[in-house]
């Protein structure tokens, strides 16, 4: 009698153990599938999705473009400033040497070369500045053809989805949770470098 009370208990033990996996399983697959559903629901409902603006220029071909063409013109403008100073520092130099020398035949001549190259000096400062302002002008000048051509691009995008707002998340800085689904970045850059790759066919 007292045998068949143990295996009672046990078999009881082994029901109530797998009873409570099963319901635990129910739970977790129930808790997944209400957040499957709450995606399609945001979705469906005209949703708020959002890009990680930081991978889509790094991937978008576009925006690589913009990016070498910048570079190229900075290099070039930094090479011809560089060839400028390098003739002024040899102008510079050879003030000094015929200084040192007394190779001038009168002060006043010396005096001339001086005022010639401390203007040169102060036309190289105003030259590096329009160079770097011209850059950032230039940047700038590219960065919104770029926002420009992604927005326009999300316009039509959006016509054919359910999104009423698409969020720029640059640096994780503005989107600390999302649930999964709502990053539409992958998507957006495959298709930005499909439509920049057909324009560059024609």
């Amino acid at each position: 009698m007292k045998k068949e009370w143990i295996i009672v208990n046990g078999i009881t033990i082994i029901a109530v153990i797998v009873l409570f996996v099963l319901v635990l399983n129910n739970k977790k697959e129930s808790i997944e599938s209400q957040e499957d559903k709450n995606v399609e629901l945001t979705m469906q409902q005209g949703g708020i999705v959002y890009i990680n603006t930081d991978t889509l220029i790094q991937n978008y071909e576009y925006a690589k473009f913009l990016s070498e063409q910048l570079l190229r013109k900075e290099e070039s403008s930094r090479a011809d400033f560089n060839e400028k100073v390098r003739i002024f520092q040899s102008d510079m130099y050879d003030f000094q040497r015929k200084v040192q020398n007394n190779s001038y035949l009168t002060l006043e001549r010396a005096q001339n070369e001086e005022r010639r190259l401390m203007q040169k000096e102060r036309e190289l400062q105003e030259l590096s500045d329009r160079l770097t302002n011209e850059l950032l002008e230039e940047q700038m000048r590219m960065n919104m053809q770029l926002r420009d051509t992604i927005t326009l691009f999300l316009k039509d995008y959006c016509k054919e989805k359910p999104y009423n707002i698409v969020l720029s998340n640059a640096m994780g800085d503005n989107i600390l949770y999302s649930v999964e689904g709502l990053d539409i970045t992958e998507n957006i850059v495959e298709l930005l470098n499909i439509r920049y790759s057909a324009s560059q066919k024609k």
